[in-house]
């Protein structure tokens, strides 16, 4: 009689079954794996594609907003510079101003404080001075002395004002002997500080001018 062990062979099947199964669980659990592996690398690849697409915009927005704001900044020193000129000009304006009154002021009060029978020759101003020399003729030593108060009343020139010179010179032919005079003043606005410069720059000059 023959016995053929049909168990033996039925466990090898089963054992090398389970060999096989377990080889491909493993198989497939490797490449789940793998999948998932390139599955996050390529989302994460996509991520870091993004984030540095959108650094680049930020980037060149930056840059296009400081170009932006190197233009206004250069619109600003431009406007501050030509208000800072224009603020020259306004300042030399307003001094042009105040030296052109200084002299009208002062032959003004020199007019209303000249005495009759007094002719003013010359009126001169010392350059960046308020020191003022005024030369002229009249019939008498009183009308010189009477003209040197009568300027210093105005209020327009300091005290005390000096007659340099009075000179007697004959005349021919006329109502007699003229007086030669001149006075030296400092003309100073009222209210203001009498300084040792003046106002008024150079030399005003005033034609013979007889008193009423």
């Amino acid at each position: 009689m023959i016995k053929i062990n049909l168990l033996n062979g039925e466990r090898k099947l089963a054992k090398k079954g389970s060999i096989l199964g377990a080889l491909q669980i493993t198989t497939v659990g490797c490449g789940a794996i793998l999948v998932l592996a390139l599955v996050a690398c390529a989302w994460r690849y996509m991520v870091v594609t993004a984030d540095n697409a959108q650094l680049d915009r930020d980037i060149a927005s930056a840059q296009k907003e400081a170009a932006s704001l190197h233009s206004v900044i250069a619109q600003l020193q431009e406007f501050e510079g030509r208000r800072s000129k224009l603020q020259q000009r306004v300042g030399l304006i307003e001094q042009l101003r105040a030296t052109q009154a200084g002299p009208v002021h002062m032959l003004d009060q020199i007019s209303r404080a000249l005495p009759q029978m007094v002719w003013l020759t010359e009126i001169k101003q010392s350059p960046g001075s308020d020191e003022v020399t005024i030369d002229g003729r009249t019939t008498s030593v009183t009308s010189v002395s009477d003209f040197a108060t009568a300027l210093e009343a105005t209020g327009y020139f300091k005290k005390s004002v000096e007659i340099v010179s009075s000179t007697l010179q004959t005349v021919k032919e006329g109502p007699g002997d003229l007086v030669l005079f001149q006075l030296k003043a400092v003309f100073v606005v009222p209210g203001t500080k009498a300084a040792g410069k003046g106002t008024a720059a150079g030399a005003a000059a005033a034609k013979p001018k007889s008193g009423n």
